[in-house]
């Protein structure tokens, strides 16, 4: 496994076992995995032409590389695997208006990356790998993605297997198997998770230990308005999500930040979240943030919680 070659300083025996686990639970003849692994090899043996990932649209091969009727196959497996949350893509032409307009996410980390040539990155949470696409435009030695679900597991991969990047791989991880690479990443991506652990500050140990020294980390969460250090813990959901623990306010998490061990803790972008940004579209048709929001005063949730913000931390090892 690349992966193992990769970070040699890694926990090895207990990443195997891991990864050997992860394959053997794919391997079950589970309804749904059965529908993935059926949908990927329909098209496992068509290759893009050329990618470009230097602008907004994650652009993956031309329509002129496939046939009518292999255009019809890939544009049903693409559908078969909605909803699609993050992107824009362009697959052979085929263009995926995704929930997420992820593009302007990434457009307001664009200014403060750092160096990416050469540098071994993680993305934490990376569903279908478009920040992976977008980071790989600027030429890193690799990028692992960790993602636990199987769905946005199968995605990244029949992307990927357009794409041919070999610098790229997901594996079914999640942020608590951190540990497992001890000061392996030049850089981690952690957008949009922290607020989806139980212990925000167990999470940000989890990615200290695995930057190296000097190491970047970018961090990008919903936060409720205020300039008190506190965070709200919603009695069952928050915004319709049931799986929201602590959201903070922008000062708690630099005080997160700052206590965990990290310096040149540093807000760089801080927005009210809006439906011009996560919307329904027809390659995501279920509820999004318009449903999430109280219809008659936005500055609500559904359940009268403050509504969110979006914040972006820079912070170094």
């Amino acid at each position: 496994m690349k992966l193992l070659e990769i970070f040699p300083d890694a926990r090895i025996n207990q990443l195997q076992q891991i990864l050997s686990d992860k394959s053997a639970w794919l391997s079950q003849d589970k309804k749904g995995f059965l529908r993935y692994r059926a949908n990927l090899q329909q098209v496992a043996h068509l290759r893009a032409s050329s990618c470009d990932f230097s602008t907004d649209t994650v652009r993956i091969g031309t329509a002129t590389d496939l046939t009518v009727r292999e255009q019809q196959t890939v544009h049903q497996a693409l559908r078969n695997l909605m909803p699609w949350r993050k992107g824009p893509f362009s697959v052979f032409g085929i263009e995926i208006d995704a929930e997420w307009r992820s593009e302007r996410k990434w457009r307001r980390i664009i200014p403060e990356l750092p160096d990416l040539s050469g540098k071994v990155i993680a993305d934490i949470g990376c569903n279908n790998g478009y920040y992976m696409f977008r980071a790989a435009f600027h030429r890193p030695a690799y990028i692992l993605g960790f993602e636990p679900y199987v769905h946005h597991y199968y995605t990244f991969h029949t992307l990927n297997t357009f794409a041919c990047q070999e610098i790229l791989d997901v594996e079914l991880l999640g942020i608590e198997h951190l540990p497992l690479f001890p000061e392996s990443f030049d850089v981690i991506f952690c957008l949009g998770i922290l607020y989806h652990r139980p212990s925000p500050i167990g999470a940000l140990r989890d990615l200290f230990t695995a930057l190296k020294p000097g190491g970047t980390l970018f961090i990008e969460s919903q936060a409720i308005p205020g300039g008190e250090p506190v965070a709200l813990f919603p009695k069952r959901t928050y915004a319709k999500v049931p799986g929201t623990w602590f959201v903070p306010t922008a000062g708690c998490l630099d005080n997160w930040l700052t206590r965990t061990g990290f310096n040149s803790v540093r807000l760089f972008h801080d927005h009210a979240m809006s439906s011009d940004e996560q919307r329904r579209t027809s390659w995501m048709t279920f509820e999004s943030y318009e449903d999430f929001i109280d219809k008659n005063n936005p500055a609500l949730t559904v359940e009268g919680y403050p509504a969110p913000r979006r914040v972006f931390f820079k912070a170094v090892k």
